[in-house]
């Protein structure tokens, strides 16, 4: 199922076929990093602030849960779509509606007046969010060869690190700020969203496209129907009924069957949102695979890092996203290095090995954290986590986009971003269960160790619990329970970092290429 549109309307909001001076990639790279710290931010800035917004929204642990999944979940489902369109239209527009889809779902965000409507909004942000973190980096792509996109690759790990470390503070100050309030912490990137369109409107200029559109539909549909069915089973599954049931039956083979038909679509389709023959690539598929292994620390893993210090810690979200600095830093350091060691010496696997192996290490240590961890040492295993991420997401999507034409470079650079992502929704869903259950076993158990009548902890319902409104004996025995239960998230995450250090191991480095084709 396609539709087809003139050369004319593909290529209108690009203005050149003329290679772009350093000074203008400079200045349209500001436009890009403007858009790329938004999209960031609509994740970060929530999390410290969730515990604050679903107490005030009386949602409990599987709202927590949703409101960050919702957003995975579309950000995952539209990403190839952004990706492939962007290879049969103007870059510029697309990014520039992708930025005002972001502004829309985040004033209707802060107008939420119960968690449904916040997961919708969340949903409908994930849209944009999705094509604005693909649509930078294949404009990128698009705007300077592999050998000289190392350095400006760095500059988009730091930025992700600044909208990393910017997001949480922000919104700590804003909770924590009586006169403003948690709807701020959606209205707060509206002014940088505006920025972001005119000042792509100005100076992004990109070749004009100059090919019939032919929009993959069916392909869209049923990509998205067989991601969504799957990622909703494993939000589900182990809380509404069990891993081994009918209902789990009929969302996985759904989901399978579904995938099975995307497969035949996509073979078939005159576009595809995916191209198959992509895959023939061996590196195209490796970095795939570890781009899901990744995401499933990166996303699952880090998204109960700010539960971990208001939860375990009582820390209020301010400090607790001050607290995660060591992790935020490592990761703009080791980005912008690494990308500037790549430009100049024209090699980028040892990177991801040392990353990937670093990632491992990161969250195995960071699985021995308890409630009374010592913070010098936690600094460092953050620190350790930080550094391997900072090597590893970028220079996957380098490495893919080194492999492929650049007629596809929109879409297989989404295909790292749309597998990150997949892996990173059902961590969070799955890693978000998990943590549940073992808060409430670690929270049973020291109810009965310390002698508290079964009901006695009653009052802590299914919600995030309110530290400050807990009988003070209770405290301490939550706080425990959450330490461990984070702790736990950590360990499982680590063996999926293992498994992405070998499948890089695999990836065969070719030389950067130093011309767009």
């Amino acid at each position: 199922m396609t539709v087809t549109a003139t050369p004319a309307a593909t290529g209108a909001a690009d203005t050149t076929d003329q290679p772009m001076t350093h000074r203008q990639v400079l200045e349209a790279l500001s436009g890009l990093l403007l858009g790329l710290f938004v999209a960031v931010l609509s994740s970060t800035v929530v999390s410290n602030a969730l515990p604050r917004i679903l107490t005030d929204l009386h949602g409990g642990q599987s709202a927590y849960t949703w409101v960050i999944t919702a957003t995975l979940l579309t950000l995952t489902a539209s990403t190839p779509i952004w990706g492939k369109l962007s290879d049969l239209a103007s870059k510029k527009l697309l990014l520039q509606i992708a930025l005002v889809i972001y502004i829309a779902s985040s004033a209707l965000a802060g107008l939420s007046q119960n968690t449904g409507q916040l997961i919708a909004c969340r949903a409908l942000q994930g849209i944009g969010a999705g094509g604005v973190t693909a649509l930078a980096q294949i404009c990128l792509a698009a705007m300077v060869p592999p050998r000289e996109r190392g350095r400006y690759s760095g500059y988009f790990g730091a930025v992700f690190a600044l909208a990393t470390i910017g997001g949480p503070l922000i919104g700590g100050v804003i909770v924590d700020t009586s006169w403003l309030g948690w709807r701020w912490c959606f209205y707060v990137g509206i002014p940088f969203a505006v920025l972001a369109i005119l000042v792509l409107q100005r100076t992004l200029k990109l070749p004009v496209v100059k090919r019939t559109v032919r929009i993959d539909y069916l392909g869209a549909l049923v990509i998205t129907g067989a991601v969504s069915l799957l990622m909703i089973w494993i939000t589900l599954a182990g809380k509404n009924y069990a891993w081994l049931s009918w209902q789990t039956a009929a969302m996985v083979g759904g989901g399978l069957l579904l995938g099975a038909v995307a497969v035949a679509v996509e073979r078939r389709a005159a576009e595809p949102i995916i191209p198959p023959h992509l895959f023939q690539h061996r590196t195209v598929t490796l970095a795939a695979l570890a781009s899901v292994l990744v995401g499933i620390g990166m996303y699952g893993a880090t998204t109960f890092l700010s539960q971990y210090f208001q939860l375990a810690r009582d820390k209020s979200p301010t400090v607790a996203g001050l607290m995660t600095l060591p992790m935020i830093l490592g990761l703009a350091v080791s980005s912008t290095v690494a990308g500037k060691l790549i430009t100049k010496y024209g090699k980028w696997k040892a990177f991801l090995v040392s990353g990937t192996l670093l990632l491992a290490v990161g969250f195995a240590l960071l699985g021995t954290a308890r409630a009374d961890t010592d913070y010098v040492l936690l600094s460092v295993y953050m620190a350790v986590t930080g550094v391997g991420l900072g090597l590893t997401m970028q220079n996957l999507v380098l490495a893919v986009q080194n492999t492929v034409p650049r007629a596809e470079l929109g879409a297989a650079s989404s295909v790292v971003t749309f597998f990150r992502t997949m892996g990173g929704a059902m961590g969070v869903s799955a890693l978000g269960a998990l943590m549940n259950n073992r808060v409430g076993h670690y929270l049973a158990e020291n109810l009965a160790d310390a002698g508290v009548p079964a009901g006695g902890g009653g009052s802590l319902g299914d919600g995030i619990p309110d530290l400050h409104k807990l009988p003070a004996q209770l405290v301490p025995l939550v706080t425990d329970a959450f330490g461990h239960g984070v702790g736990v998230i950590f360990l499982v995450a680590a063996p999926f970092a293992l498994l992405a250090f070998v499948t890089v191991l695999f990836i065969r480095e070719t030389a950067l290429r130093t011309g767009q084709d």
